[in-house]
């Protein structure tokens, strides 16, 4: 009797019908919901990656029919000096423009963060957020004429003050740190905003244990704030690398990717390949690879942060 009522007690309890349909009615809603977002990534993201992938195996220029030719678009890639430099342009101008973006947002988020009044820190706020939701050709055009070595309001005032005037945008490394510093100021705005949130997030015990501990506010941010905020950093080094290996508008309205070469990005060349020289397969090539390059580096930034990410 005593093990036929253990059995009893230790069988599972089977869900009844009512549950099993609320069940599927939670799952059929939850799926619904999210079906906007999903064909709305599959028809702008996934479907074109395909068609490219598809399309680098041809030589199509439009106007006739696609002839494939396997390969041969991505031997071309990797005998093209000029796309090759591309490439490499990309991923200096991604770095600088990562490394100080992360920076520079997080001394402000630091800085704003220190302050006790809550409507000094939503001026701020929306201050460094501001530039972001200006579209990036108008930005561009505006500090095309702010960096300007003839006319630049900048060179202006470099001369005014007896210094000497910067050719910004006509030299090699003067258009390269233009694109940075520009590119910097627009997007710095998104990972202050998330790296105010994180900081506020810290546990205020936790600080106040660094405190009696006689931490100073440089050996708390160090060990205290910057590893609790890290998947926060990781979040944002890797939407601010993406955003960065995709650098366009800046660049080719500003230099036309020039001068010579110096800033022409891969989106500059896969642009110049395909609906300049109408060569779409060769410019597909260039896309995928572009792709594949981002995935690894992103895939590099997660494998490091595997000993340099604290999870709380």
């Amino acid at each position: 009797m005593a093990t036929q009522l253990a059995t009893r007690e230790a069988a599972p309890a089977q869900p009844r019908p009512g549950a099993r349909r609320r069940g599927w009615r939670d799952s059929l809603f939850g799926y619904l919901m999210i079906s906007p977002a999903m064909l709305f990534v599959t028809v702008f993201t996934f479907v074109p990656i395909v068609a490219s992938l598809v399309i680098s195996f041809f030589s199509w220029d439009v106007i006739g029919s696609p002839k494939f030719v396997g390969l041969a678009n991505y031997k071309r890639l990797a005998g093209d000096d000029a796309a090759l430099h591309s490439f490499g342009v990309t991923l200096l101008l991604a770095v600088c423009i990562v490394a100080l973006q992360l920076v520079l947002g997080l001394a402000l988020a630091v800085l704003v963060n220190q302050r006790k009044r809550n409507w000094s820190k939503a001026i701020f706020r929306t201050a460094f957020y501001l530039p972001l939701l200006a579209s990036t050709a108008s930005v561009s055009i505006f500090m095309g004429y702010m960096f300007d070595a003839k006319f630049g309001v900048i060179n202006y005032y470099l001369t005014a003050i007896g210094l000497p005037a910067i050719p910004w945008l006509t030299s090699t490394v003067g258009a390269m740190v233009s694109m940075v510093l520009i590119t910097v100021w627009q997007q710095v705005g998104f990972t202050f905003v998330m790296f105010v949130a994180a900081l506020t997030s810290v546990p205020q015990d936790v600080l106040e244990a660094a405190a009696i501990d006689g931490a100073g506010p440089m050996r708390t941010l160090l060990r205290i704030k910057i590893p609790l905020i890290s998947p926060t950093i990781l979040f944002a080094g890797v939407v601010a690398m993406i955003n960065a290996m995709q650098l366009f508008d800046q660049p080719y309205i500003m230099t036309k990717g020039g001068p010579g070469t110096a800033t022409t990005t891969a989106t500059i060349a896969l642009y110049q390949a395909g609906f300049q020289n109408l060569q779409f397969g060769y410019a597909s090539a260039i896309a995928i690879v572009l792709l594949l390059i981002i995935l690894t580096v992103t895939g590099v930034q997660f494998a490091a942060a595997r000993k340099l990410v604290f999870y709380r």
